[in-house]
């Protein structure tokens, strides 16, 4: 299994149990809730959508990353085309971190 494939699973696991936002008016709610421990925004999101989160996320100290499609997004977490989530949990955001450091990494 490639790296991506963990990430997405990694993604669905953290969607099961209940310990996501997804969509942009959740994701929003949860980075200004102090919820949001992970941003993941669809690497097709708008670059508008894209600065967006990058500004928020950099104003209240939350890490952000790019991401996948949002079929895959929408897909790993049982759900429609997502352009952008939140992680909710510290030890699964860590999870999805190092497996993205991990294929950041093979990338190079």
């Amino acid at each position: 299994m490639d790296n991506r494939q963990k990430i997405l699973n990694l993604i669905g696991l953290t969607a099961k149990a209940g310990k996501t936002a997804s969509g942009e008016f959740s994701t929003e709610k949860a980075i200004k809730e102090g919820k949001a421990k992970l941003v993941i925004v669809s690497e097709e999101a708008s670059s508008n959508t894209r600065k967006s989160f990058t500004d928020m996320c950099t104003y209240y100290k939350v890490p952000v990353c790019s991401f996948g499609g949002k079929d895959e997004l929408g897909h790993a977490m049982g759900k429609e085309m997502r352009a952008s989530l939140a992680v909710t949990d510290e030890g699964l955001a860590k999870a999805i971190v190092t497996q993205m450091n991990i294929s950041h990494m093979e990338r190079r």
